[in-house]
């Protein structure tokens, strides 16, 4: 098709929103380890899971068979205020770059939590008030998930209750405020509001937290309070599941036009917006029906991919969650404080790890300096301020079109842009006064979180 004939924005008509998720380990030949009881060291059963999750989300997270998933109505409901999400054409950052590739972004950030967490807040808020649950627990690192569940329980009349990484609590208090004015009581993480955040202030006296610390004081809370539940934004089967809408729907927006893509790019914290955005184009690679170079981006400070260990860890850094197998930087690493927002998580996603285990993706760690200049850069030339997690796949997609330049190929590239970064601006303001720096963790610093790997002979 003419390039001329391809719109700057590529929308779908209502009709075209996918009504199914697509589980994507249903298509993988070896599927992620299963979670592990911290106690027993054995395989999760459903009824163990029972208490901290929904049950509905149980079942979704140990489903490894089931292709498709059929969306709820209430939530296709909602999803239809935001969604479908437009494919945007990068044509003003091609001509910036002078390259001869083409570079598409799908656009998350068109709903007032600024991302692409409402995805799958609004579909655990809807099993929890099925349930007839009176509320949920989360953590939130840079405040976007935090914000979207907010928003979700609102909708559902749900009480919600978020441990807000400290860090992150004070560089944003703007988006600590939406949070509350959705409804949501917000404690900066760690506490003194838990067993368990009492326990890591005494170790860590003065930290700045971390999400690990978070999701440890929200399951305390969950599971020692009647009628509540755990909720989390990224890294469990569940959430990228319900974030697979993503990349159903920049498939169907790039079928429409005849587009292939050749590389796919995302940001990689928890995997929520890499997993989501890939699973279609994944699930044909697996399948073996198409080829794509599948690219995960993370920040150098927290590069859990690039130099992790693939072993059995805790998600959270108390040590009460089940075990996952995962790319980690161990649950006691303490990421800086540093501007990554959602990226500084110590673990990935096990289907992800899996996956790059298996080499069906590659991952790159950028340092925030880089990654601000092309927040920089793009914003200048696309109109749109991107979150500081989003712009780690804007620097490599910049990246990756300048070797195209170079080369004269004319690859198509497409990255996901997760939202927005109006709620960024200390960070933004620090780029701009020349004040940010680069902080890359040293051997030494990464061996002291490695150690506390728990031993699992599996």
């Amino acid at each position: 098709m003419e390039e001329k004939k391809i719109p700057y924005k590529i929308y779908l008509d209502e009709s075209e929103m996918p009504k199914q998720w697509y589980n994507l380990r249903a298509d993988m030949k070896t599927k992620p380890a299963p979670l592990l009881n911290p106690a027993t060291l054995q395989p999760l059963k459903a009824e163990e899971l029972a208490p901290i999750f929904c049950e509905e989300l149980v079942k979704q997270e140990l489903d490894e068979d089931t292709k498709f998933i059929d969306i709820p109505e209430e939530i296709l409901d909602f999803y239809k205020m935001y969604r479908p999400a437009p494919l945007v054409r990068a044509y003003y950052l091609e001509k910036a770059l002078g390259t001869p590739a083409k570079i598409y972004y799908k656009f998350e950030g068109n709903n007032t939590s600024g991302s692409h967490k409402l995805n799958s807040a609004i579909a655990q808020a809807y099993y929890a008030k099925k349930q007839g649950l009176k509320g949920v627990t989360t953590e939130t690192g840079a405040g976007q998930w935090g914000t979207a569940l907010s928003m979700a329980c609102s909708y559902f009349g749900l009480d919600c209750k978020v441990f807000m990484v400290k860090c992150s609590y004070e560089q944003k208090p703007f988006r600590r405020e939406v949070m509350r004015t959705y409804g949501a009581d917000v404690t900066p993480s760690p506490s003194e509001n838990t067993e368990i955040g009492k326990k890591i202030l005494a170790e860590h006296p003065g930290t700045t937290g971390s999400l690990g610390c978070a999701i440890s004081e929200a399951v305390e809370v969950a599971t020692t309070n009647e009628g509540y539940r755990y909720v989390l934004g990224s890294v469990l089967n569940q959430v990228l599941l319900h974030q697979s809408i993503i990349g159903l729907e920049t498939k169907i927006a790039l079928d429409k036009y005849d587009i292939k893509p050749d590389i796919i790019i995302g940001c990689a914290g928890g995997g929520s917006n890499l997993g989501g955005l890939i699973s279609p184009f994944m699930g044909e690679k697996l399948r073996g029906e198409a080829d794509y170079r599948i690219i995960a981006v993370e920040p150098a400070s927290c590069p859990s991919f690039t130099r992790g260990k693939f072993a059995y860890d805790f998600a959270d850094t108390g040590m009460i969650c089940p075990l996952a197998k995962m790319y980690t930087l161990g649950s006691g690493f303490i990421p800086s404080a540093n501007h990554a927002g959602g990226l500084r998580f110590h673990g990935m996603s096990s289907t992800l790890s899996q996956l790059y285990h298996d080499k069906y993706m590659e991952a790159v760690a950028v340092e925030q300096t880089a990654v601000f200049d092309a927040a920089t850069q793009f914003a200048r030339v696309e109109g749109i301020l991107p979150a500081p997690e989003s712009s780690h796949a804007i620097r490599v997609a910049i990246d990756e079109a300048l070797k195209c330049k170079e080369t004269g190929e004319e690859k198509t590239i497409v990255f996901g842009l997760t939202g927005t970064g109006y709620f960024d601006m200390y960070a933004y303001q620090s780029f701009n006064d020349g004040k940010m720096g680069d902080y890359i963790p040293t051997d030494e610093e990464l061996a002291v979180g490695f150690a506390g790997l728990p031993k699992v002979d599996l």
